[in-house]
């Protein structure tokens, strides 16, 4: 080989190395939340010219919050597995009423917050009902004192219906048509209560009312006859009421769940059984019965 091509070899692996360096020197670009980017070699906070670096950063979320995190998962995948052994299963009209509370508790949310919101919820529910059922599938009640904790709680187990809703208030059906104008070129319904409506407990919240059970006597009948025939995220011509008029914004609609003793029997049965073990709810006795190691088991 001559001596000119070995110095060329030579050359061009010197340059790539010094490339490489450069580039691992620069650090990688991470995203750590939506619309929130940093480099690993550079600092994530910066206190009167002090910083605090990416590499600390990690460490520390390792150390407070990793084994909490791993074990966390475990539960979960040890609940599924456990669960489908067994055959535990749990019912959609079931996943639904506990949605629903949980919605119902809720602010406003646009229609993509919610879908991603439900998603987890609905992973988080079928859990919770999985591993009541696995810590007390072997504990028997009395069906007498199941059927008698029924009747008595039984109404809680169930939803009715509700509407979230906002509105604007205005004294004449003029202001009323000017209003929807507004909402149809594109206003924010929100800022339109802040500015027209006449309602004062609501108009400091941009008109909003929240949920309100169709049985509620604080549910005006104008409002259901109208909102029936709604879509979520929707607002309607001016409705005539007391005060005026009123444009309704219906941000969704909560349907009436109910169920039959039967069909709650085995969620009152687990409830009642952990009650009588003193027993938390913790996936923690389930592990001895699957093959699991992990790197923070004990020595």
């Amino acid at each position: 080989m001559s001596k000119r091509l070995l110095l060329g070899i030579v050359i061009v692996l010197l340059i790539t190395n010094i490339a490489t360096l450069l580039f691992w020197n620069k650090g990688e670009t991470v995203v750590v939340e939506e619309d929130v980017k940093v480099r690993t070699n550079g600092p994530v906070a910066s206190i009167d010219g002090e910083s605090i670096s990416f590499e600390d950063w990690m460490r520390d979320l390792r150390h407070a919050n990793g084994k909490q995190q791993l074990k966390t998962m475990i539960d979960r995948t040890a609940v599924k597995k456990l669960a489908k052994k067994n055959k535990i299963e749990v019912p959609d009209k079931v996943v639904d009423r506990e949605l629903a509370l949980l919605t119902s508790m809720q602010g406003i949310m646009t229609k993509e917050e919610m879908e991603e919101k439900e998603a987890g919820w609905r992973e988080d529910i079928r859990y919770r009902y999985q591993l009541e059922a696995l810590l007390t599938k072997d504990v028997a009640i009395d069906e007498q004192k199941i059927k008698e904790f029924y009747d008595t709680y039984k109404n809680q187990y169930n939803f009715k219906a509700a509407m979230q809703m906002s509105h604007i208030v205005v004294e004449d059906k003029d202001v009323a048509e000017k209003v929807v104008k507004e909402l149809d070129d594109g206003a924010s319904f929100d800022l339109l209560a802040r500015e027209y409506s006449i309602d004062e407990d609501s108009k400091k919240d941009g008109g909003y009312l929240g949920f309100i059970t169709t049985t509620s006597q604080f549910f005006p009948s104008e409002y259901e006859t109208v909102a029936d025939k709604m879509k979520a995220h929707s607002y309607s011509e001016p409705i005539k009421v007391d005060k005026g008029f009123s444009i309704l914004y219906l941000h969704q609609k909560l349907p009436s769940i109910e169920f039959t003793y039967d069909e709650i029997k085995p969620y009152v049965k687990s409830e009642l059984a952990l009650q009588e073990q003193g027993q938390s709810l913790t996936a923690d006795p389930l592990w001895d019965k699957l093959d699991i190691e992990w790197i923070f088991e004990e020595k």
